[in-house]
């Protein structure tokens, strides 16, 4: 029998989940959903390979689960920045600095590989309803600016963000603070800023 490394089964149970998704996240990170593998994940975190199925029934459930506790977290950081701005421009400002400042962060590199992979249909409707309440909390600020249709000012801003994203992951020739002010002008003044 394995040793637990914790007080009880259950907690010593919730570290290894969580010891699972941190490898997770660095191995997405690292090299894409091609590198999240179980026999990777079960080198990153000394277990068995049998032992991560223990924990995950598949690559969809480890990424869910990513899903679930990085998006939350990533949003958060959003909206407390965008709850400091003192305006509606302020906000918006803030929506795509915030995201942008993220992009070195694992967390977000974890999401951007999984976006960009082919995952099964709960993996994608999580992912999709995770970007909709990053969208939904600009709607508002868009709104007090004056657009006449928020919501949909409020996802092609998204759209500017995450292209944005993939020039700065991309190592794109532009310095990342160059693209981040691009796309703040883009988001307050449109190709005329």
């Amino acid at each position: 029998m394995p040793r637990i490394r914790a007080a009880s089964v259950a907690e010593h149970r919730s570290m290894q989940r969580a010891a699972l998704l941190d490898a997770a996240r660095s191995l997405l990170s690292e090299g894409g959903t091609e590198a999240l593998t179980f026999p990777a994940l079960a080198e990153r975190t000394g277990l068995a390979r049998s032992s991560v199925y223990e924990y995950f029934r598949s690559r969809a459930a480890v990424v869910e689960e990513l899903c679930e506790v990085d998006f939350p977290v990533w949003a958060a950081e959003v909206a407390a920045a965008m709850e400091r701005a003192g305006s509606a421009e302020g906000k918006v400002e803030a929506y795509v600095r915030r995201q942008l400042a993220l992009v070195g962060d694992r967390r977000h590199r974890a999401v951007v590989a999984i976006s960009a992979s082919e995952l099964d249909a709960g993996a994608r409707e999580k992912i999709r309803a995770a970007h909709g309440g990053l969208v939904a909390m600009i709607v508002e600020a868009l709104g007090e600016m004056g657009h006449g249709e928020p919501r949909l000012a409020a996802m092609l801003l998204q759209g500017v963000v995450d292209a944005a994203v993939r020039r700065i992951e991309l190592g794109a020739a532009e310095d990342p603070a160059a693209i981040t002010d691009a796309a703040v002008a883009m988001a307050l003044r449109g190709v005329t800023g």
